[in-house]
């Protein structure tokens, strides 16, 4: 059924797996909540706290897609093949779901915006291992 999928999107051209497509969304949410959280620091009163919790949401809401295209691409392209990359990313993938909720439950509790933003920067790092963790899937070290 997945090879059906990957056969489609080559009638149309597409040749290309899917993942690398949509993953940028919440990385780059996740990136944008620090980059928010920075901005609120130097200027409380623009509201940038906001804009960086929803990047949080946003990115929670985003990973589900993510998800479903590695595992699609793992399947087509790696052939569901296990080794040491693959299980990092999936921990990896496992802490950050974690942690995105862990954080948006945290901000609906009333959390000071420092606590937010410690919580943004642990997600940033662990965004920074996933990266690590593909370039090495796919690229090799």
């Amino acid at each position: 059924m997945i090879e059906s999928f990957y056969n489609l999107l080559a009638v149309f051209g597409f040749h290309h797996p899917l993942h690398p497509i949509v993953v940028h969304l919440p990385m780059g949410l996740v990136t944008g909540s620090v980059a928010f959280s920075l901005a609120d620091m130097k200027w409380p009163d623009k509201n940038y706290a906001t804009t960086a919790y929803h990047c949080i949401l946003l990115s929670l809401i985003a990973v589900v897609p993510v998800y479903i295209a590695g595992l699609l691409d793992w399947q087509q392209w790696f052939a569901g093949d296990v080794n040491q990359w693959i299980i990092i990313k999936l921990i990896l993938g496992v802490a950050l779901t974690g942690m995105l909720f862990f954080t948006v439950q945290q901000k609906k509790k009333g959390a000071p915006q420092k606590k937010l933003f410690v919580y943004y920067l642990i997600c940033l790092g662990i965004c920074g291992g996933l990266g690590y963790s593909g370039g090495e899937l796919v690229w090799g070290g």
